[in-house]
C-alpha cells in the first residue's frame, strides 16, 4: 500500500497496464482487515491511501501520468465525486484519455454504487471478479456540473441541510455511549428529527425561488415520469414560489436505497430536476416507505426533465454535492456535463428466457 510520501519518491512510468484502487485512510470502514483483503487481489503498488485532500490530489496526479485504464474509489458518493473530479481535471489538462472508473461501497451514503450494482458486503467479491476478469462490463454514467464540480446529484435546501445537521449529530455524540446511533441511516433520521423538522418549522416559511430554463426544450413530468403540457422554451421560468428544496440528478439514488429520483435515467441526455414546494413534516414521515421507493407523489412535489437550469432563492439556502454540505448559496446553477463516465457495472444480468419447443 502506498501513500504520497511513498509514492513520490519512486520513478512512475509513462503507461501502466492494470487498475488502481484509492481509499480514504481515514474511512472507518478502511481497517487493517481490508486492507490485508485487497492486499492479496491488488499489487501493492496500485493501491493507494489518502490522508488529506492534498494527498488525494497528488495522488489523482501520479494516476493519471501512470495511465490506468481503470479506477476504483473506495468510499461514499463524497469520495466518489472527490476523486473523479481529480482524475478528469488531470487528464483534461493532459489531453489523455480519462479513465474507466469502479466503486467499492465503502461510504454512509453510496448512490453510485446502487446504480453500477456495487454491493456493500461484497467490495472484495466484486473487485477480485474484475481482476479476473469474471466481471468486465461497462456501462456510461451522465454527471452533473454544479458549482463547479461533476457529480451525480446535488440540491439546495432542505436535503443539504439534512446533511449539516447530520455532521452536527456526529461531532456532538463523538466520543459518546450514543456514537453508534449517530452514523448512518440512525444519524440521518437523529439529524431530521431533532435538527431539520423542528428547525423547519420555527422557521417564518419556505424560501421564495425562482428556476429558469437556461438549456434546450425541458419538460415537466407527472407522478409517473410523462411529459405534462407543453416544453418549456430557453431562458423560460419553469418555476416560482415557495420552495424547500431543488436538487437535481442524473442516478436514480440519493444514498441508502433511498430512490429519490425515479426518473432520473428516463430521457437520456437531461438531468432530473425535483422541486419541494410545499410539504407537511408528517405528511413526509408518514409516507418515508413511499418516498424511499420512489413511489409517492404529491401536488407540492414537482419534477421535470432539462439540460440546464438555474435557480434562485430570495436568502441564502445550504447546499450539498454529492452527499456532501458546501455551504450556503443564493444562486446556483445545475447542468448536464458530458460525456460523463464509464464506470464498472456489476449489475447482475437478467437470465435469458428458456425456449420451449
Amino acid at each position: 500500500m502506498m501513500t504520497y510520501s511513498a509514492l513520490r519518491m519512486r520513478s512512475t512510468p509513462a503507461t501502466r497496464p492494470g487498475f488502481a484502487v484509492l481509499l480514504n485512510a481515514n474511512a472507518r470502514q478502511v481497517d487493517t482487515a481490508l486492507r490485508a483483503s485487497l492486499q492479496r487481489i491488488v499489487p501493492e503498488d496500485d493501491l493507494f491511501f489518502s490522508r488529506s485532500a492534498t494527498e488525494a490530489h497528488d495522488i489523482a496526479e501520479a494516476v493519471v501520468t501512470r495511465g490506468y485504464k481503470t479506477v476504483f474509489t473506495g468510499g461514499g458518493d463524497g469520495t466518489f465525486v472527490g476523486w473523479v473530479n481529480h482524475i478528469l481535471d488531470g487528464a483534461e489538462r493532459r489531453g489523455v484519455q480519462a479513465p474507466r472508473f469502479g466503486v467499492l461501497a465503502l461510504g454512509t451514503g453510496n448512490a453510485v454504487a446502487g446504480v453500477v450494482g456495487a454491493r456493500p458486503s461484497a467490495h472484495v467479491e466484486e473487485l477480485a471478479a474484475f481482476a479476473t476478469g469474471a466481471a468486465q462490463r461497462v456501462r456510461r454514467v451522465q454527471l452533473l456540473a454544479c458549482d463547479g464540480k461533476r457529480t451525480p446529484f446535488a440540491g439546495v435546501g432542505v436535503d443539504a441541510a439534512v446533511i449539516n445537521d447530520y455532521g452536527w449529530i456526529k461531532q456532538r455524540l463523538s466520543g459518546t455511549a450514543l456514537r453508534r446511533l449517530s452514523v448512518g441511516v440512525p444519524g440521518y433520521a437523529l439529524s431530521a428529527a431533532l435538527r431539520t423538522a423542528p428547525r423547519y418549522l420555527a422557521e417564518r416559511g419556505a424560501a421564495y425561488c425562482e428556476i429558469t430554463n437556461l438549456g434546450g426544450p425541458a419538460y415537466r413530468l407527472d407522478g409517473q415520469g410523462r411529459q405534462v403540457g407543453a416544453p418549456v422554451g430557453q431562458g423560460e421560468p419553469l418555476y416560482a414560489g415557495p420552495c424547500m428544496m431543488a436538487a437535481a440528478s442524473t442516478v436514480p439514488f440519493y444514498g441508502f436505497g433511498m430512490r429519490a429520483f425515479p426518473f432520473a435515467e428516463a430521457r437520456p441526455g437531461m438531468l432530473q430536476l425535483r422541486v419541494a414546494t410545499r410539504l407537511s413534516v408528517p405528511s413526509v414521515l408518514w409516507n418515508l416507505p413511499r418516498i424511499w421507493s420512489g413511489e409517492w407523489t404529491n401536488p407540492g412535489l414537482l419534477d421535470f426533465h432539462a439540460e440546464r437550469v438555474k435557480v434562485q432563492f430570495d436568502r441564502p439556502m445550504p447546499l450539498q454535492i454529492g452527499g456532501d454540505a458546501e455551504g450556503w448559496r443564493e444562486e446556483i446553477t445545475f447542468a448536464l456535463a458530458p460525456p460523463g463516465v464509464e464506470m464498472i457495472d456489476f449489475t447482475p444480468t437478467p437470465p435469458r428466457p428458456t425456449l420451449v419447443n
